[in-house]
């Protein structure tokens, strides 16, 4: 005998879907801004000649549920009949404890359906067996279009690989880029030339860059802002800024952590869980070694400590970025650089305050947000992104390293008022360095005033761009449909 009865279920399911019985009702949990996954994911969901569904993967606030409810009130809008359309949460709890074929069959007993069927499944890895139901309902119901999210990307990744291949596509939704933070706001863009790349200011004049930076004045405040409050669509919204990072501490960090994280892995200590977040935060852009945090954290096992970091990592809590080989003189081997996946989440746990007045905790935010910019930017390619740090002399580092098939891209961070960049640093080294094959390579400073090409005589040139300039562009070019073409 089932623990839930199918009353139970119709009672849940007109809960979620008011639009049964006013179409008007989505209008409530739709908003009109658009991330641009919303376009990305209606483009793969109804291409007309290859049919796929859509999983959504993504950490907790980046905007996955109100993307499914934009989708829907496009599909309402366009006259597709409200019963045709059916929206479940399976972290609801009633809905837990019952299988994906039985929610569909007490929806489809409801009413008489014609048509194709729209069905959109929110946090779908708490059912079980969820890519084997997808499978099933791919192979069988030709009339079924499919979008479902997950929190937990590699479990919805795993499962792709399993059934999915050639069924659904995963797309990685990461917290706002400073470009969507202000495109969500509304903000007037600068009056850029068409098509800008960041390639390109290595050939610009210096007083065209110099018309170009100031373009981009109107924005200090905001960027400022972006850091504190990071890019969590709910949070940039709001109008309490305290507000938001107490929320963001409350229901993004400790739901996944405390809720998340411990039922979809085997997670045998809460609490030395949370100790390691808030040490990876504390740590947050250094290199990570597991046999230390091991020791200052409960003296515990590096297993257990390896293990933990990886479902931290499944969680879209945090990045693992690797560290990447180049030139000719060696690289530190084996150990990660830990990076938060958004800046504002390590704000919020360590309640760092007034994070604008410290050098030192603006230059990890920065870096932090350029590497999550370039890993959104270069999704899906075939490029690979680390660091760089030398293996004998390993205070010489750069922060983040592209490996591309035909050469690396090679990005330092210096976000401090004076940004002298050294002849002996290692992004200076590494261009004059033929074997290290580099490509580009970018200082990203804090003035605006601070750009151009380094006076350093290198085989390619080191360019100073503002991060301000560098996210935004950066981000502007993604939404554009350029991603991966520096």
């Amino acid at each position: 005998m089932s623990i839930v009865r199918d009353e139970q279920v119709i009672k849940v399911l007109w809960q979620y879907n008011h639009w049964w019985q006013s179409p008007a009702a989505i209008r409530e949990e739709s908003k009109p801004q658009k991330r641009l996954a919303y376009y990305e994911a209606f483009r793969v969901l109804q291409h007309e000649s290859i049919r796929r569904f859509v999983v959504l993967s993504g950490a907790r606030r980046v905007g996955k549920t109100t993307i499914l409810y934009q989708m829907i009130e496009h599909l309402l809008d366009t006259g597709i009949h409200p019963r045709n359309i059916l929206y479940v949460s399976f972290d609801n709890p009633i809905i837990k404890l019952v299988d994906v074929e039985r929610v569909l069959s007490i929806y489809e007993s409801l009413y008489p359906i014609e048509g194709v069927r729209y069905l959109f499944f929110d946090e779908i890895q708490y059912t079980d067996n969820w890519e084997l139901w997808m499978k099933v309902i791919y192979d069988s119901r030709r009339d079924v279009r499919l979008v479902a999210t997950g929190s937990a990307s590699p479990l919805l990744e795993k499962g792709s690989a399993d059934s999915g291949t050639g069924r659904w596509s995963v797309l990685k939704i990461p917290t706002l880029s400073f470009y969507e933070y202000c495109r969500l706001l509304s903000l007037d863009e600068p009056p850029l030339p068409g098509n800008l790349r960041l390639t390109e200011l290595a050939d610009m004049k210096l007083a065209r860059l110099g018309d170009l930076m100031e373009c981009f004045a109107p924005l200090v405040n905001h960027f400022n802002r972006y850091l504190c409050v990071g890019g969590f669509p709910e949070l940039v919204l709001s109008d309490d800024d305290v507000y938001a990072q107490r929320m963001l501490r409350e229901d993004v960090v400790d739901k996944v952590i405390k809720r998340d994280v411990l039922s979809l892995f085997n997670i045998r200590s809460p609490l030395l869980m949370e100790k390691l977040f808030v040490y990876l935060c504390i740590n947050s852009t250094e290199i990570f070694n597991a046999t230390t945090a091991a020791k200052e954290l409960e003296n515990t096992s590096v297993s257990t400590i390896d293990s933990y970091i990886k479902a931290l990592e499944m969680s879209n809590l945090i990045y693992l970025a690797k560290p990447v080989n180049v030139g000719s003189k060696g690289a530190l081997k084996g150990k990660p650089k830990i990076f938060i996946a958004d800046a504002a989440i390590r704000n919020a746990v360590l309640m760092t305050g007034d994070v604008l007045s410290e050098e030192a905790e603006l230059g990890v935010m920065v870096e932090t947000c350029v590497y999550k910019h370039l890993v959104s930017f270069y999704q899906g390619s075939s490029a690979r992104l680390g660091y760089f740090r030398k293996a004998r002399d390993n205070q010489k580092e750069v922060d983040v390293v592209v490996e591309l098939p035909r050469g690396k891209i090679l990005c330092e961070v210096k976000y401090r008022n004076q940004s002298r960049l050294p002849a002996t640093d290692a992004i200076v080294e590494l261009c004059r360095d033929e074997q290290a094959k580099v490509s580009n390579a970018f200082l990203v400073t804090k003035q605006l005033t601070d750009y151009g090409v380094a006076a350093h005589e290198t085989k390619v040139p080191i360019v100073r761009v503002p991060a301000l300039v560098f996210l935004y562009l950066l981000g502007k070019a993604e939404a554009e449909g350029r991603s991966g073409k520096l």
